[in-house]
């Protein structure tokens, strides 16, 4: 899973010959400059097809005896992967060299290519598109390698369809990961999530005949700090009892994206052997329609020991993850972070391309608002609003599992997550769609391991990347 060679790249040990293009990705304005330096026949042919410097815009350089002399891209941003990314849709599918004079640093460049390069699965008969020469051997590039490959891990499991990645399947991916770098896991399975106990896992999952879990990873030294990921992994959900049209089903294979993130950081982070004691907690449950199946109006156990009461069945990701917060909160970490595709109410605040972010504390939300604006992998912080706690409120039991009125939907979710935290404060929850509708560069359209990037770069920085 994780030696897999990477997607648009190609090592200079493996080129056996092959013509390599030099591409020079730059910035609009230094393009007359540089251009200055290049051969009459490659400005001549661009001032022919009246080329603009504008981002976006890419062009083949011809040579005056006919072949190409390079390649070149504009970028707007020259620290964005994914204004680098625009030059795999643009250009032939040919061997690509970084250009001295580029704008764009190496591992930039490979990233960005690495990210535009995903396919889920492609055909035999398809052609490689462009790559890359590389050198693995350099340290950014082999950081660009690690984010790579964790990126092409969260996409791929949430493209996998339903019937090919349930609760096992999931189980499985996740040791997978555990086994490439000597974590210990631990999962707690069916009717044993009631001893355990993990009783709202168990409602959630228990009408399912692909048995519910509790995913428990561990990695690290256990004199580092503790980082904690929890990762809402329902890997189909048809809503439940309250169940939902057809239409809004088409995605939820979807449904477990948060794991896939969660996933596919833990792999980064281990990958980068950072001084972490890490831990990954991964609920996984399918949430179908049988007759034993829990119910609106139900009143179920969580353990924590609050008692929740069901206001709709299609609101169960937050169950499921209040044991798995409750169980990590126990143990103190450091730092806490989940993430989940919690609500639509998110979706409509911010599209598909904005993960929600909900954090009680300020120096954290600063921290991942640096690293998401290095990572080019925006986050927008919502507040938690502590007096629509209330619409939470029941006179059947501790709390409901959605918000009365129907506002703020995002908000009481992040609310009704808070309440199984504990008091403290380094925890911060992301509310991600984990897919991408449209095509754009570096994000094809499909599964997508929304906010990776950014949740990666705030705990290099924040413990010694």
């Amino acid at each position: 899973m994780t030696d897999r060679p990477v997607d648009g790249w190609i090592h200079r040990g493996d080129l056996d010959g092959a013509a390599v293009v030099p591409l020079w990705a730059l910035v609009g304005d230094r393009f007359d400059a540089v251009s200055e330096t290049w051969p009459a026949a490659a400005r001549a042919w661009l001032a022919a097809t009246k080329f603009v410097a504008k981002p976006g815009r890419s062009a083949l350089l011809p040579a005056a005896e006919g072949g190409l002399f390079g390649a070149l891209h504009i970028v707007a941003d020259p620290t964005s992967p994914f204004d680098a990314a625009g030059a795999v849709a643009a250009l032939p599918g040919v061997v690509y060299e970084r250009a001295d004079q580029s704008d764009v640093a190496p591992d930039v460049l490979a990233l960005g290519f690495a990210l535009a390069s995903y396919r889920f699965r492609t055909s035999d008969d398809q052609g490689p598109g462009p790559r890359l020469v590389v050198d693995p051997t350099e340290a950014r590039i082999a950081r660009s390698a690690r984010l790579a490959a964790a990126m092409r891990l969260g996409r791929d499991l949430v493209n996998e369809p339903a019937n090919r990645l349930g609760p096992a399947e999931l189980q499985a991916a996740v040791e997978a990961v555990a086994g490439s770098f000597g974590a210990e896991i631990t999962t707690t399975v069916g009717d044993e999530l009631l001893d355990a106990p993990f009783p709202a896992v168990h409602a959630v999952g228990r009408a399912s005949p692909r048995a519910p879990r509790l995913i428990d990873l561990r990695w690290g030294d256990p004199a580092h700090p503790k980082v904690t990921l929890v990762g809402k992994g329902v890997c189909f959900d048809t809503g439940g009892l309250d169940i939902k049209p057809s239409s809004a089903m088409l995605l939820m294979k979807k449904d477990m994206g948060g794991a896939a993130v969660m996933l596919a950081l833990a792999q980064a982070l281990m990958a980068a052997a950072l001084p972490l004691r890490l831990r990954l907690l991964v609920p996984a449950v399918e949430n179908a329609v049988a007759g034993n199946a829990f119910r609106p109006g139900d009143v179920i156990a969580t353990r924590k020991g609050l008692e929740v009461e069901i206001g709709n069945t299609d609101a169960e990701g937050r169950l499921v993850l209040a044991d798995a917060l409750t169980l990590a909160d126990e143990e103190e970490p450091d730092l806490l972070l989940d993430a989940a595709t919690l609500t639509g109410a998110a979706r409509v605040a911010l599209g598909a391309e904005i993960p929600a972010l909900f954090t009680p504390d300020d120096e954290l939300a600063a921290a991942l608002a640096e690293a998401a604006a290095e990572a080019h992998d925006p986050l927008w912080r919502l507040p938690l609003h502590q007096p629509y706690r209330r619409l939470l409120d029941t006179k059947t039991a501790d709390l409901n599992n959605v918000g009365s009125g129907g506002l703020a939907g995002a908000i009481t979710a992040a609310l009704f997550l808070r309440c199984f935290v504990g008091e403290a404060r380094r925890w911060a929850h992301l509310d991600v769609y984990a897919h991408n509708p449209n095509d754009r560069p570096g994000r094809p359209k499909g599964g997508e391991a929304t906010a990776m990037l950014a949740l990666y770069r705030m705990l290099e920085r924040r413990y010694g990347g």
